[in-house]
């Protein structure tokens, strides 16, 4: 009995982890960058539009219901990715990290990357 727990916990505690590891920790955000609030964020609404964007340019890589996760993506409704600020987000999604293969989306109008914001947000809520 106490085995079978011991195994239990042990295996919960190294999904947890996984789970909670930093997005990629050699891509450091400007603190600055961190710091900036999303001008959409009392307008939850608005993700909805974030949604129609990321099927469009992100579920092919970080998956959808249509669309499986690739490798090197991360699952966005983790943790690890909640945990992001919105400025941090925001400006990952605007700069990218060609190491990891993402591409940067600062051709997307402002306000769509915000909306971007809003739309990963609501991934962590389901």
């Amino acid at each position: 009995m106490r085995a079978a727990l011991f195994l239990m916990l042990t295996c919960c505690a190294i999904a947890f982890a996984q789970q909670v590891k930093p997005i990629d920790p050699d891509w450091p955000v400007p603190e600055k960058a961190a710091q900036e609030q999303n001008p959409l964020s009392g307008k939850p609404e608005l993700a909805a539009g974030g949604r129609k964007v990321f099927e469009r340019t992100c579920a092919q890589c970080h998956g959808d219901t249509k669309h499986e996760r690739k490798n090197n993506a991360p699952d966005l409704a983790t943790p690890a990715v909640q945990q992001e600020s919105d400025g941090s987000l925001f400006w990952r999604i605007s700069n990218g990290n060609s190491r990891k293969g993402m591409p940067s989306f600062s051709n997307l109008p402002e306000p769509q990357r915000w909306q971007l914001v809003l739309y990963i947000r609501s991934l962590g809520t389901k």
